[in-house]
């Protein structure tokens, strides 16, 4: 069966990137929570370049789960909990951090 559109591009950032799978993922999720904040002007202390990743993430664990219903393969969660888990480790810890610690805090010397 043909790899669907959203198979076909992964495999071409693999390819392009030299970057596996599961590292495409903390790239994707970093990419979404850096882009979205800077973009929309969010702090990171928010919870919403957070869900913003989220979203991308559970979007993206989504199709891969249409496609391999698709290709009458088995649904493995395990695998889709794996990326969702690389995809959203560090922007959880960039929340929390902005939150709870001044590592990310705006504040400049004059």
């Amino acid at each position: 069966m043909k790899d669907s559109v959203f198979q076909t591009a992964k495999l071409w950032l693999v390819g392009f990137t030299g970057l596996a799978k599961d590292a495409l993922h903390v790239h994707v999720g970093l990419i979404v929570f850096f882009t979205v904040a800077l973009v929309l002007r969010w702090p990171l202390r928010s919870w919403k370049p957070w869900a913003a990743a989220l979203a991308v993430a559970l979007a993206g664990e989504a199709w891969d789960i249409w496609d391999t219903l698709a290709e009458g393969r088995r649904i493995v969660p395990s695998g889709n909990w794996k990326d969702l888990w690389n995809t959203m480790f560090w922007p959880t810890a960039i929340l929390l951090l902005a939150r709870t610690t001044k590592l990310f805090s705006n504040t400049r010397s004059r």
